[in-house]
């Protein structure tokens, strides 16, 4: 029996008792990925991204294993409900209009210990004194700077559309701003490079666009390691007790790991290893997060359909957003219907094997994105399930 053949054995046997659709993560997957995390960071911690993970009892697994340290979080509310459950450093990675967030954050001095918030432009503290409302504490505030790669003189733009702050001396002067305001201080600096992180550079089938991909992010990794040393020198003259500079993600752990400058990495998709990470010559994961749909009606010869199964992605718009089948292996969608809301048909010869009851297993296209459609998750341990826990979602906290 092949791998994954076997896998599909094991996952149908621990779930027998369960009624599909459900989802499930590979404890053993899930761990040899978080140890590959590590050992790709080099030795430097590794900050969890909470919205590739979307499970509390998940987030605290990986935190008690040597090499992760803090979760880098995606809504200020999200952050608030991490630091009130437990957890001592929350970094925010994106700026906040939560007024309401921001009044409780600055009235208690637990969450103001806690919790870093983003910001890029001086209106953003300007905001967050709108919203004390009386409260005192200060806040502490990591700068992020803007990673993307500039050619032809700035007329090619590759990168994500995040922080304005390209050059050093911006940083700087905004840290400088910082410092001269009561109720705020400096304490980190990010940088995300999400082309590198964040893009497969070995697409199959397409190999004269996995060079050019090679090519820019080559290019994108020296100019930004340069640019982003020169930037933190230029902070730390600001603030010499600077506390992190975080940076990479799941697709560019040992390489951002490289740069001195670098303190700890982010990561969080090389958990579960979703699809869009199947794409990358720098490393190689296990997928550890699935969802099975049941076999509900057998159409004809070739074809099943399942419940459900429209569960795309976010990101630009296109066939790499939608989740895959994944065993048993060989089955497609059709195109002319694709992943449906409430059902889905599948093509192949696999399917004549199908019974109705039978499960077809999934792989999302991104990781924590699949927590968004499952109240739980059932964690298997060889071929049972060890625990079921609550996924966001089940805990009754949708904060996107």
């Amino acid at each position: 029996m092949n791998y994954p053949a076997a896998d599909r054995a094991r996952y149908d046997r621990a779930t027998a008792h369960l009624d599909a659709p459900l989802a499930i993560v590979d404890l053993a997957a899930f761990d040899a990925n978080a140890d590959d995390l590590v050992r790709r960071a080099g030795g430097k911690p590794v900050r969890v991204a909470s919205k590739s993970v979307r499970c509390r009892a998940l987030l605290e697994r990986v935190l008690a294993r040597p090499g992760f340290a803090g979760i880098m979080s995606y809504t200020l509310a999200e952050s608030l409900w991490l630091a009130r459950s437990g957890f001592e450093d929350v970094l925010l990675a994106y700026p906040s209009a939560d007024r309401g967030g921001f009044a409780e954050l600055a009235a208690d001095p637990k969450l103001a210990a806690a919790v870093t918030v983003m910001i890029d432009d001086p209106a953003q503290l300007d905001l967050v004194d709108r919203s004390r409302d009386g409260g005192t504490q200060e806040v502490r505030v990591c700068l992020e700077l803007d990673t993307a790669l500039h050619l032809f003189g700035g007329r090619v733009r590759v990168g994500a559309r995040r922080s304005p702050l390209r050059e050093p001396d911006r940083l700087a002067d905004l840290a400088r701003a910082v410092a001269a305001r009561p109720g705020f201080r400096v304490v980190g600096l990010m940088g995300y490079e999400g082309h590198v992180a964040g893009v497969g550079d070995a697409l199959a089938g397409r190999p004269l666009r996995s060079r050019a991909i090679r090519l820019m992010q080559g290019a994108a990794r020296k100019e930004l390691a340069a640019r982003r040393a020169e930037a933190v020198r230029a902070v730390r003259a600001v603030v010499p007790d600077l506390e992190f500079v975080n940076g990479g993600g799941t697709g560019s752990v040992q390489q951002t790991a490289a740069e001195d400058a670098v303190t700890e990495i982010a990561a969080g998709s090389g958990l579960y290893v979703p699809r869009l990470f199947d794409n990358y010559t720098s490393f190689r994961g296990r997928p550890a997060a699935l969802f099975a749909q049941p076999v509900v009606r057998r159409p004809g010869v070739g074809v099943v359909t399942v419940l459900g199964g429209g569960y795309p992605a976010s990101g630009a718009a296109g066939a790499d957003r939608l989740p895959v089948p994944y065993l048993p292996q060989g089955l497609r969608y059709d195109p002319r219907e694709g992943a449906g809301e409430v059902q889905t048909p599948l093509l192949g010869s696999p399917a004549d094997d199908l019974l109705i009851g039978d499960r077809v297993w999934f792989r999302h296209a991104k990781a924590g994105e699949l927590c968004e459609r499952f109240d739980a998750l059932h964690l298997v341990e060889g071929d049972r399930v060890a625990a079921t826990v609550p996924t966001y979602r089940g805990e009754g906290r949708t904060f996107l």
